[in-house]
């Protein structure tokens, strides 16, 4: 750790992590933030303690896997080679996550080592080809399985559940007296007598809080504790790889380090993404959060199985984004129509009807999707990854220090 360039990288690598806390913990977590579940600052611990668990055990594989495959000759990966690239990463991300929109860390990391293998005529296109067409399918998917839920679905669905949050705390501490108990003077005689135990504090339900409504926030909880174990598998490789690929860290060491700048990222960056996908893009009641992260956490545990390096980021969004526009053009019934029950109901002319004569269409509710913000988040989730691949293909093919 003496050389001046390795400690120059390990601190580009944990910017590059701080801002990886800070885009991936809005997907996991935002959800229940803007539920009103957790707050930012225990949302963020919590991505904390599960992105280590998920980077300690399955991420070095994927270490391993961005360091090797995506060139020809890994030999590429040189000191001053993986400075760049980190520094191209965590600018990248940096960029998106002022703006409020979190940017995928893995279309990031990809991209900046996209730029070193096309600048050294090392690139593995046929890697490249695979994981392109599951970025592009993957979040179509996310997005289009929402919409339905959302248009089709959400309203049965959210009867059923019927998860209502109460006002007060979901739990609250109460004093109770445990009673008596045998203790045995063995010293003094042989006689039992019974003493007092003081009041302990016990967990218990708020004064408002129904069983369904505690379950139904454990699940989300639960959910997004997955999806943040998910984002560390793959994503302490996108701070640490060219390092450990290079030769210059160890692998055990990069992924302390790695995950204590996810740690601050998650507690203080983060707060941005988790507004913009909790509260920005939709109104996301309970029902709704736990829906968002079901869809998005098993699309990616199904494609991570298949060995497929999904955009954790971009599907959680996406999901998020197709809800918001499903419930805001849900299907009614004619009937309901027919009645003017849906006060949220918008009259749109038809170009083919005379002046001044309308249809009904359905409910389309400014208050479930805000189409600017969609359009911001969607449209910087693509614009950072082209910012890291184009900014490290000009400096390697400037200054060719990969090889």
């Amino acid at each position: 750790m003496g050389d001046p360039f390795l400690i120059g990288g390990v601190i580009i690598a944990c910017f590059v992590a701080f801002n990886i806390g800070g885009a991936t913990t809005g997907p996991a977590f935002g959800p229940a933030v803007g539920a009103n579940v957790l707050s930012k600052t225990t949302a963020g611990a919590l991505m904390a303690v599960a992105f280590f668990g998920g980077a300690y055990t399955i991420g070095r594989r994927v270490v391993d896997t961005l360091g090797t495959e995506l060139v020809h000759d890994p030999s590429v990966f040189t000191l001053e080679a993986s400075i760049i690239v980190l520094f191209f990463i965590g600018g990248a991300l940096l960029v998106g996550n002022l703006s409020g929109a979190p940017a995928s860390t893995s279309m990031t990391a990809v991209g900046a080592i996209i730029g070193l293998g096309l600048a050294s005529g090392e690139l593995n296109f046929a890697v490249v080809g695979e994981i392109l067409a599951w970025w592009i399918l993957s979040p179509i998917i996310g997005f289009w399985l929402a919409v339905m839920v959302g248009r089709y679905g959400y309203e049965a669905l959210d009867r059923r559940v019927a998860i209502e949050q109460s006002d007060g705390p979901l739990l609250a501490f109460e004093r109770v007296e445990l009673g008596r108990w045998p203790v045995v003077r063995l010293r003094e005689s042989p006689v039992v007598r019974m003493e007092r135990i003081s009041p302990k504090l016990w967990p218990a339900l708020g004064p408002n809080t129904s069983w369904r409504e505690a379950v139904g926030t454990a699940v989300l909880v639960s959910i997004g504790f997955l999806m943040a174990f998910s984002s560390g598998t793959s994503n302490i490789a996108n701070a640490i790889a060219p390092l450990v690929g290079s030769g210059a860290l160890a692998m055990n060491p990069g992924i302390l380090i790695g995950c204590g700048a996810v740690a601050v990222g998650a507690l203080t960056i983060a707060r941005r993404t988790m507004e913009t996908l909790g509260n920005d893009i939709t109104d996301l009641p309970l029902t709704a959060a736990i829906v968002v992260a079901l869809l998005s956490s098993l699309i990616i545990i199904a494609l991570s199985a298949l060995g497929i390096p999904a955009s954790f980021v971009v599907v959680a969004t996406l999901c998020i984004i197709g809800l918001g526009w499903g419930r805001s053009t849900q299907a009614v019934s004619v009937g309901a129509l027919a009645r003017g029950d849906d006060a949220t109901v918008g009259t749109v002319r038809s170009q083919s009807a005379p002046q001044g004569a309308s249809r009904r269409t359905a409910p389309v509710r400014s208050d479930l999707f805000d189409p600017g913000t969609s359009v911001r988040v969607v449209l910087m989730q693509n614009v950072v990854p082209l910012l890291a691949t184009g900014g490290s293909y000009l400096t390697f093919w400037l200054l060719p220090v990969g090889g």
